[in-house]
């Protein structure tokens, strides 16, 4: 009990009226409908210039919604939030890269891109919530689990660490997709956007629905990273929600953005493995040593600087050298 109590006074505590998650409820639904309705109707190859400016908008809106916490809750609460949203962030990015992946194996053409990431995200916003309310739900009632994830987040780091760059995702090897395509009478053609086609009479999925399934499953297996980890610097539902939900929708734009510069992120993987390794340390001596959530917040901050700046000044110097191809060079994936 006096692990438990010691524990949750290292947190805010809200009283969040309902309102406020309808509120916040609807606001997430109307910019999803703002960004499948209006901006991304029909279907198109976003110019890179298109990508950053929806990356930026995504991030202004998320980094607004903690001055939202800050007004309404105060700084400890906006503290919280920029942490799990700088966490989720982070975290998100691989994601980014292993959806390059899948959609290069598929040879998804990019102007389809957009549509799957949609339902992709919609379902991993969903995921997200129920994840994170068992997750808070077993903490409360099972504290001992701190420890256990901090444990597993500091296996996750040592995992990221160890990966080899080179490692190839095959999709073929997903079990549940090899159970989708037995269920699923499924085609080996596009129909442009849709999920779903009709072959001779057949209603048949096409190759964009097995692309949905990778990626909602691929979201789940990176969620049992993020979870733990963010439940490492809040335990209030509402923040841990918002952070997680806020940083997933503007990651189909950082996908188009991104997709094509993995390899100019060569320290970004050790700047991850530093950051889960700190939340996983942070959950296990949580009984004896506390630290602030500003404190939390400014070495997520500070770790992600020097990875990217890292990574940025290795990649000129290995251009400089002549070891990586230009940026601009060859088609991105599916586009060849």
């Amino acid at each position: 009990m006096l692990l438990a109590e010691s524990t949750r006074n290292q947190f805010v505590s809200l009283s969040v009226p309902w309102w406020a998650w309808v509120a916040t409820g609807a606001f997430v639904v109307l910019l999803l409908l703002l960004d499948i309705v209006v901006l991304h109707r029909e279907a198109h190859v976003p110019s890179l210039r298109r990508a950053a400016v929806e990356t930026l908008s995504w991030m202004t809106v998320g980094l607004g919604f903690g001055l939202v916490v800050l007004a309404g809750f105060g700084h400890s609460a906006a503290g919280e939030y920029y942490s799990g949203y700088l966490i989720e962030l982070a975290l998100s990015i691989d994601n980014v890269f292993v959806w390059a992946l899948i959609m290069a194996f598929f040879a998804v053409p990019r102007a389809y891109q957009h549509r799957v990431l949609f339902w992709g995200i919609f379902g991993a916003v969903l995921l997200r919530a129920v994840f994170i309310f068992a997750g808070i739900a077993l903490v409360e009632r099972f504290e001992w689990l701190l420890v256990l994830f901090g444990v597993f987040l500091l296996y996750t780091a040592w995992k990221l660490l160890r990966q080899d760059d080179d490692d190839e995702l095959d999709p073929e090897q997903n079990p549940f997709l090899r159970l989708v395509r037995r269920v699923v009478p499924s085609s080996n053609d596009y129909d442009g956007q849709r999920l779903f086609t009709h072959v001779s009479g057949r209603r048949l999925a096409t190759p964009l629905f097995a692309v949905l399934v990778l990626v909602e499953t691929t979201d789940v297996l990176f969620a049992v990273d993020s979870v733990p980890a963010v439940l490492g610097v809040s335990r209030e539902q509402f923040i841990v929600l918002t952070s997680n939900a806020f940083a997933i929708l503007g990651l189909r734009a950082l996908y188009f953005l991104l997709a094509d510069l993995h390899a100019r992120f060569a320290y970004l993987q050790h700047g991850l493995a530093a950051i889960l390794a700190f939340v996983g340390l942070k959950m296990i001596v949580g009984h004896w040593v506390h630290l602030s959530t500003a404190a939390s917040l400014g070495f997520i901050v500070v770790v992600l600087v020097v990875s990217v700046l890292a990574s940025v000044r290795a990649d000129r110097r290995s251009a400089g050298l002549g070891l990586v191809e230009p940026a601009d060079a060859g088609p991105p994936p599916g586009e060849a």
